[in-house]
């Protein structure tokens, strides 16, 4: 098979993968097991860390991957959404799944795909059921020695809920996709707790007094481990031993944290990821993997140092260029913007900040009430999915919010050529609001 044809095997797989999509969120496990018994239950063979919460999933994912990778384990890493290529969103040690593989997991499960849409008791399967099923078939070929798995959302109608990890990881728990995890704290906690299994280990960095009383609730209710892990300065429930990350210093490649946890301790930790919130992540990811070494793998001080100071996830306080500035973070949320806007003054020094906003229209988006009064002008656009909020509701929004320069762009690719014609040398510009419209700004900013 030549290049073209390849490319064209390709692009046909990633349509009918995208084709599913028409059919929206349908949380439920009732067809991804129906799919993945007909596959003979490849997810059965593995063995998993699996984390849910609102904010941080993919960095804390980032970290532990690196780690295990640095260890000399055969990492497996299934996220969501991807930032450059399809491929991103299944990998192991840091290589992305083949194309060709994709195409022939693809025509593999395409079939058994149909079949379960024309059960009319399952009926059609969702974009994100048939990407973790090719996600487990996958790994299952591949054989890795652990799988660091996302959850896509929510979590306990989650496709990926479908697994008996080793342990299991809950980031934080805040207001996001209320329209399908409920409008309270408690509500969206109680999705988020639908991972937790029955004795299985559960980390947390969870600040909210509600949230935290639904895991610990669940937890005892299946009698799993709780163990808490935060940025130092927050306080665990009372009677709680809990792990801390405390942020000593901000240097140019990332932030020095020290650690003490509930068996190691350690000093001057290197992440090469910018922001405040990267402290409770590193406090996650390391009281998790304490919990892995606790079933059996084997990290060493040095291991832990180097994977730590390896891991690498884009799109989160990413600096891309210098004069200006560009950064990019897939803040979409009001907790992942609130911290945006706390972090970026504190990493970046710049003269005036344009703003490239993209957002989803099913997203609170008061969320940028937090990073407005950081700009001096917004361009305002939508990325090229059917769900995005059109550039004129934003403005609509804006209008008595932002008494400053408001341009309104169709395309992302036109927003971020106009933010850099007019930022100076010594301006920064920020793109964010969605994954997806970092995602294109990346696209078009690497063609360049």
């Amino acid at each position: 098979m030549n290049q073209n044809t390849e490319e064209a095997a390709y692009r046909r797989a990633l349509d009918w993968i995208h084709s599913i999509g028409r059919f929206g969120i349908k949380p439920g496990l009732q067809r991804i097991e129906a799919l993945l018994s007909l596959l003979g239950n490849p997810h059965r063979q593995l063995q998993y860390v699996h984390i849910g919460g609102t904010n941080g999933k993919g960095s804390v994912a980032a970290m532990i991957a690196s780690v295990l990778q640095a260890s000399g384990y055969r990492a497996a890493l299934f996220t969501s959404p991807y930032i450059l290529s399809f491929t991103n969103r299944m990998s192991i040690n840091g290589r992305d799944i083949d194309s060709s593989e994709l195409v022939r997991l693809v025509e593999q499960l395409r079939p058994l795909v149909e079949k379960i849409g024309e059960d009319e008791q399952l009926g059609p399967m969702t974009e994100f059921e048939v990407v973790t099923a090719l996600a487990f078939v996958y790994f299952a070929r591949k054989r890795p020695d652990a799988v660091v798995l996302e959850v896509g959302l929510g979590g306990r109608l989650d496709a990926t809920n479908v697994v008996t990890p080793l342990v299991s990881i809950i980031t934080n728990v805040s207001l996001d996709h209320t329209q399908i995890l409920g409008e309270t704290v408690q509500a969206v906690a109680r999705e988020k707790a639908g991972i937790i299994k029955p004795g299985i280990p559960v980390v947390t960095g969870a600040s909210d007094p509600e949230a935290r009383q639904v895991i610990a609730e669940t937890c005892r209710d299946r009698r799993a481990p709780l163990f808490y892990a935060l940025p130092s300065g927050e306080s665990a429930p009372p009677g709680m031993k809990s792990a801390f990350a405390a942020r000593r210093e901000i240097i140019p490649e990332g932030q020095l944290l020290d650690y003490d946890g509930f068996a190691w301790s350690y000093c001057d930790l290197h992440i090469p990821l910018r922001g405040r919130y990267q402290a409770a992540n590193t406090a996650v990811a390391l009281a998790a993997l304490e919990q892995l070494a606790a079933s059996g793998f084997s990290f060493s001080e040095e291991d832990l140092r180097r994977g730590l100071a390896e891991t690498i996830w884009p799109a989160r306080l990413e600096l891309l260029g210098r004069k200006p500035l560009l950064i990019m973070d897939g803040a979409h949320n009001p907790a992942a913007m609130r911290e945006l806007a706390l972090s970026l003054p504190e990493y970046f020094h710049y003269r005036r900040l344009i703003l490239v906003l993209g957002v989803m229209a099913d997203k609170d988006i008061s969320m940028v009430d937090y990073i407005l009064p950081l700009a001096e002008a917004v361009i305002l656009t939508r990325p090229d999915l059917p769900r995005a909020a059109e550039p004129e509701t934003l403005a609509a929004f804006l209008k008595n919010r932002f008494p400053r320069k408001v341009m309104v762009e169709p395309k992302v690719d036109q927003a971020l050529a106009a933010a850099l014609a007019l930022a100076g040398a010594d301006d920064a510009v920020l793109v964010t609001g969605s994954f997806y419209t970092v995602s294109e700004a990346r696209a078009y900013w690497q063609n360049l």
